[in-house]
């Protein structure tokens, strides 16, 4: 099996960039912020209160994660409820960053990620996966860009949406979440030390995939020759 690893900051292209590499190469992929979602929609859906180890661990040892794919597009079931209609929601992104740390959900989505891993050649983009998840892929991207484009790709998703927030709101909320990332104790979001870094602040889409179509396709002939 064929395995990249994307990593990166919040808002800076790494979901699209992996589904379009996945197309292009027609590799698997696999949405690790989205899991990490749905996990806390059936946290909150089971109203256990206020995050707390013991409460985590009770919850951590419950937990049935299924995920499949209607074409492109991929469903997490969460103890048999699919939550995916409601992942992208701005609380479900807020509530997520302060579940995910917990070592005891790292370690279940970590096995729902290697098992994916082992299965397909594909790609794995979430926080950590060069680090904490694939320490051994065969290729490692860290994408980033400034916090106001960022910040900006962020609100143009969400500004449509009931209630939503401002774009400084936004910001202001993208940039404790960053210091946070960084500063954690479990899975802090730096890059790897063998990843490639790729800035998108002044890149198109376009631009991005064929810089990173380009290095992977190489890498994987360089595999081969081996």
């Amino acid at each position: 099996m064929f395995n990249v690893a994307v990593d990166g900051l919040g808002g800076c292209g790494k979901s699209t960039v992996a589904q379009g590499i996945a197309e292009r190469l027609k590799f698997k992929v696999l949405n690790t912020g989205a899991i990490y979602r749905a996990l806390a929609c059936a946290y909150l859906d089971m109203g256990l209160g206020e995050l707390s180890d013991k409460r985590v661990n009770e919850f951590a040892c419950d937990l049935a994660i299924d995920v499949f794919f209607e074409g492109k597009d991929q469903h997490v079931i969460v103890n048999g409820k699919d939550y995916t209609p409601f992942l992208r929601k701005e609380e479900i992104s807020k509530f997520s960053s302060m579940i995910s740390p917990y070592p005891q959900l790292r370690e279940v989505v970590r096995r729902v990620q290697r098992d994916f891993a082992k299965k397909y050649n594909c790609i794995i983009e979430g926080r950590g996966i060069g680090i904490d998840v694939l320490p051994d892929a065969d290729l490692k991207f860290f994408l980033t860009a400034t916090p106001e484009v960022r910040a900006m790709r962020r609100y143009v998703q969400i500004k449509d949406t009931p209630n939503a927030p401002t774009f400084d709101d936004v910001l202001a909320d993208l940039n404790a979440r960053d210091y946070a990332d960084e500063h954690r104790e479990h899975g802090t979001n730096i890059p790897a030390k063998d990843a490639v870094i790729l800035d998108t602040t002044n890149l198109t889409l376009e631009e991005s995939l064929d810089i990173v179509e380009e290095i992977v396709r190489k890498r994987i002939k360089n595999k081969k020759q081996s």
